[in-house]
């Protein structure tokens, strides 16, 4: 009996060593989890409910951020609009332009690794570099692309970030030179799907075009699924190409949430109305990512041993 107990007693006390290192060398993670992200968030929970210019100590508002947000800032709902109006034609957009270019890149031929090289950078060429660059291109007297325009079809062509009207479909345009990691997103599961499936299909009659919206398309789901998700954070988070090129214009039609969103905090020191903002953009996201997931049951289909 005496044995049995202590033996009950060892181990007891290996269990809780055990428990201690585990939480010992997870402890940065633990300690960065505290820091970076849950004090971060209850603080802009708190915030949102207060006024607070950073100057002074926060004062407990209550709702009255929320309140001046939905009836009285017409620029709250105009930063929706645009961001929805970008996210909306941006992020389909992309996903066909990556899907088309995953498929020629998935091809047997020489040379394709250097083509995929030079697809994939600019996705990680710095978006404020980036948009510098774009800022020449789409410059309406001067830019290569009015340049181009104006050679082959000899007209003028539209002043890009300078038109209120062309503006958004500029950095639409824009957002496309950056496809490359969703490229090699769909290049990967392009590779994972099996050959003999595609062998049936041939053997059934199927041509290339029937083939790739039956067999590729239905084997893609799962990744276009993924890619869709990030797409739609990504978009309604879009901030540097509004902050480094228009600054919100031409009136007002590139000013996205996010640029808002920085206003209010980072210009007119409007902190606790900007911490309401990010509530909002996460209550957004939010719900745009649930409506993804639960109409994924009804076309993400997933391979079956």
């Amino acid at each position: 009996m005496a044995m049995a107990a202590k033996t009950g007693g060892t181990s007891k006390s290996l269990r809780i060593r055990r428990h201690i290192l585990g939480y010992l060398f997870a402890s940065p993670w633990l300690i960065g989890l505290l820091a970076f992200v849950a004090y971060p968030v209850i603080s802009t929970i708190y915030y949102s409910f207060t006024q607070y210019s950073v100057l002074m100590p926060p004062q407990w508002v209550g709702l009255f951020n929320y309140e001046e947000l939905f009836m009285y800032d017409d620029l709250f709902w105009t930063s929706i609009s645009n961001t929805f109006y970008y996210t909306l034609i941006s992020v389909p957009l992309g996903l066909a332009v990556a899907l088309g270019l995953a498929v020629l890149l998935n091809q047997k031929l020489p040379g394709l690794p250097i083509f995929r090289t030079i697809f994939y950078l600019p996705s990680i060429v710095p978006v404020v570099g980036m948009s510098i660059l774009w800022m020449w291109l789409l410059n309406p007297q001067y830019g290569l692309i009015n340049g181009l325009i104006h050679d082959i079809f000899g007209i003028q062509g539209p002043g890009w970030i300078a038109d209120p009207a062309w503006s958004k479909p500029a950095l639409i345009l824009m957002s496309l030179w950056t496809v490359g990691g969703q490229m090699i997103v769909f290049l990967a599961g392009l590779q994972g799907v099996p050959s003999y499936l595609y062998e049936s299909a041939s053997i059934d009659g199927a041509s290339k075009w029937r083939q790739f919206w039956q067999v590729t398309v239905p084997m893609l789901t799962p990744t276009i699924f993924f890619n869709l998700i990030m797409g739609i954070i990504n978009g309604m988070q879009t901030f540097t190409q509004s902050f480094i090129m228009t600054n919100g214009g031409p009136a007002d039609s590139t000013l996205f949430y996010v640029f808002y969103l920085f206003n209010n905090a980072f210009r007119y020191f409007r902190m606790g109305y900007a911490s309401a903002m990010a509530i909002i953009l996460f209550i957004i996201i939010f719900i745009l990512t649930l409506v993804v997931l639960w109409s994924s049951k009804r076309w993400v289909h997933y391979e079956t041993a």
